[in-house]
């Protein structure tokens, strides 16, 4: 198994890297938080996760090894693939995904996209014991506006903007009442 690569950062995508490691280029699968937190580095460790199909062989990348322990919790769930579990990964950051388990927040956890109530309270009810080990922070960022928040960043990254500047531009037009297009909009303004 890859447990991690270390290496040259060749491409990146907000769903995507390819990383040169000892001239072999590896495509590696990542979260918008992984996205973020790489930056513009060049030189890059990626703590990764191999998944094995019938038909191909996936590697998953994560910026700490949190989060894929996080990926690896959520896979577990009968209903949570990876590319939920990515998305999950996305929309909140592994704190926020265990704080909502530990508190039994449904909602939270149903506003990801992809989540219906069902598949949220099978995340709780599995996951509910192995969360007690993450740490939670006290504030709670995700709320169901964010659900809008978080479609207009991804489509700003899509457009080719860096994380940071777009959410800066995000937090200044955001009142909490906007649309993905009225905040997308706002935030072109801006930037």
């Amino acid at each position: 198994m890859i447990a991690q690569l270390n290496g040259r950062l060749i491409e990146k995508n907000a769903t995507e890297l390819i990383i040169d490691c000892g001239g072999v280029g590896y495509s590696v699968r990542i979260s918008l938080n992984t996205f973020s937190e790489i930056g513009d580095k060049e030189s890059i460790r990626v703590y990764t996760k191999l998944i094995v199909r019938e038909d191909a062989q996936l590697l998953y990348g994560f910026a700490n090894t949190t989060e894929r322990e996080m990926f690896v919790h959520l896979i577990s769930v009968s209903g949570i693939g990876p590319n939920t579990a990515m998305i999950m990964l996305s929309s909140l950051v592994p704190d926020e995904i265990a704080g909502a388990i530990q508190n039994e927040d449904v909602a939270t956890i149903q506003s990801i996209k992809g989540i219906g109530a069902k598949t949220a309270q099978r995340v709780i009810v599995d996951l509910k014991d192995k969360m007690l080990k993450f740490e939670v922070s006290s504030e709670n960022m995700f709320s169901a506006n964010n659900t809008n928040r978080f479609d207009a960043l991804t489509a700003l990254i899509s457009l080719g903007f860096a994380k940071k500047p777009a959410e800066k531009a995000l937090d200044k037009i955001s009142t909490g009442d906007e649309s993905v297009e009225e905040l997308i909009k706002g935030a072109l303004k801006i930037l």
